[in-house]
């Protein structure tokens, strides 16, 4: 982006782009974003949402509206988006999605963890988001991306990408296809009959937490997106897999890969701190669930490798293949660790 460019944008969030500055921040896979700060020391964050990812951008932002309100405690910090000289909580503009959000002060991520109190405090503020909206309307909240974390659709797209794959891809990603029908076939026995629907966050990766610096403890729930309908095993699976690993998500040496037994205690004891939020159906969900969310991040990330990567960002060509045999790899060391996960979340969660 231009400067001039980025000024008209500013403009039309009621800032003035003559007296600010911003640089971009490249921690997302999916929109453009950029660190704002004023002459004052004011920070926002500014986004261009990927239009190619979320087809309907205004029901994204009605789904982040209706939950905002909610997403508020007095241990729960709030987000506030700003809006545009029309009163809108986005901008349209040369076919472009653009929203800005306030910047929380003395604030920070991680992408991963080897401290017992960050998981806790991941566990803790996952828990206090679905404490502060297990009341919510679910119908309100619409599918902005329809499937999403559905095993069935995942499967079939995957199957479909392998009959259409460049050949010498097919031959390349040969083991990491492999893993991924061993998987599917472990993934059938997870049972979602008796789940309840719940409004869910959907990324609760660890870098999606935002924690304080000063004090060590969780703020709140970042890059609110994928908010919408879903199961509690999404948001738990999705957390365990960056605070229980503290590889990155496409590291190639497997050795590095683990399966932290003490920040899974944490993060359950954080979530427990809660108190009582879940049904009995829901804690037997979790083991399983949380084989399954690395799985499904990885077998989209496999067939998106396979698709020439036309959905997440890369830097180099088989990026793609190596976060899913990454992923995979942890979704094994999470089966081989599934009864462990069982007795202590019946021991220690509610």
């Amino acid at each position: 982006m231009n400067k001039e460019s980025i000024q008209k944008i500013l403009a039309e969030f009621n800032l003035n782009g003559n007296s600010l500055i911003w640089s971009p921040l490249t921690s997302g896979l999916i929109n453009d974003t950029y660190l704002v700060t004023e002459s004052d020391g004011q920070q926002y964050i500014l986004q261009k949402i990927n239009t190619q990812v979320f087809k309907n951008a205004g029901i994204l932002m009605d789904n982040i509206q209706f939950a905002l309100p909610i997403l508020h405690a007095d241990n729960y910090a709030q987000i506030t988006f700003l809006t545009t000289t029309t009163g809108a909580n986005y901008l349209i503009q040369n076919n472009e999605f653009w929203r800005m959000m306030t910047f929380i002060p003395n604030s920070t991520t991680f992408d991963t963890t080897t401290n017992s109190n960050t998981a806790f405090e991941a566990g803790r503020i996952i828990g206090k988001f679905h404490q502060l909206l297990q009341d919510v309307n679910t119908s309100l909240f619409k599918d902005t991306l329809p499937k999403f974390h559905n095993l069935d659709y995942r499967t079939k797209e995957f199957q479909l990408t392998l009959e259409n794959a460049d050949v010498e891809k097919l031959k390349t990603a040969e083991l990491a296809i492999l893993k991924a029908q061993h998987l599917i076939n472990e993934l059938n026995n997870l049972n979602t009959d008796n789940l309840p629907i719940r409004v869910c966050h959907n990324d609760t990766k660890l870098n999606n937490i935002l924690f304080s610096k000063t004090s060590e403890k969780a703020l709140c729930l970042i890059d609110l997106d994928t908010i919408m309908k879903g199961y509690f095993f999404y948001d738990f699976g999705d957390a365990i897999r960056t605070v229980v690993n503290n590889a990155p998500e496409d590291e190639q040496n497997h050795d590095l890969i683990n399966f932290d037994e003490s920040l899974f205690k944490a993060f359950v004891d954080g979530l427990a701190s809660n108190g009582p939020i879940l049904t009995s159906a829901e804690k037997e969900s979790l083991p399983l669930g949380t084989v399954f969310m690395p799985f499904i991040h990885g077998l989209r990330a496999l067939t998106d490798y396979l698709n020439n990567n036309k959905y997440y960002k890369v830097t180099y060509e088989n990026q793609n293949l190596d976060r899913c045999l990454s992923l995979f790899n942890f979704a094994e060391k999470a089966l081989d660790h599934k009864d462990f996960m069982a007795t202590y979340i019946k021991s220690n969660l509610g």
